[in-house]
């Protein structure tokens, strides 16, 4: 009996409010360690990232905060909702990112959590802060897009 792997790319959660909330200078594809119960959790589509974060402790990092709810059918061997993940990443890459997260108002947020090719992986970005101004800045912005993309959209269809 052969089993049909998994091909692609299938996103369990998103962490809208990230992009909001910091500017994302760089980008990172990491793996995680999850228990088996978590795993299964995760293949139902249940996952949130919102108050998610990364921090390093001595030379490893480690995701802390994000929220797999326990598995439905899973016994005395659940695992714990918001226990502490390791993520694994190459050397060079955990090197980069401890140096950045030295300077002052840089932290690495998880963005997204996915099946690709049957494996859980999260994309985490190294994020600098944003104030209050640059957010309403953004969606001023967001807005008047929206309205020119209206109005040009209204004058093609001969209103």
């Amino acid at each position: 009996m052969t089993v049909a792997k998994e091909t692609g790319r299938k996103v369990i959660a998103s962490n809208r409010k990230a992009r909001h909330d910091y500017l994302i200078e760089d980008t990172y594809e990491a793996g995680i360690t999850l228990m088996g119960t978590e795993v299964k959790s995760l293949r139902m589509g249940r996952a949130s990232l919102l108050d998610g974060f990364a921090i390093f402790y001595g030379d490893e990092l480690w995701l802390e905060g994000v929220h797999i709810p326990e598995y439905v059918q899973g016994t005395w061997t659940n695992h714990t909702p918001r226990r502490r993940r390791k993520l694994l990443l190459h050397r060079t890459e955990l090197d980069k990112l401890m140096a950045a997260t030295r300077e002052s108002g840089r932290t690495i947020v998880p963005l997204s959590l996915y099946f690709k090719d049957g494996r859980a992986k999260v994309e985490i970005g190294l994020a600098k802060g944003k104030k209050a101004y640059d957010k309403r800045h953004a969606l001023r912005e967001r807005q008047d897009q929206r309205d020119m993309d209206r109005a040009l959209n209204s004058r093609g269809r001969g209103e």
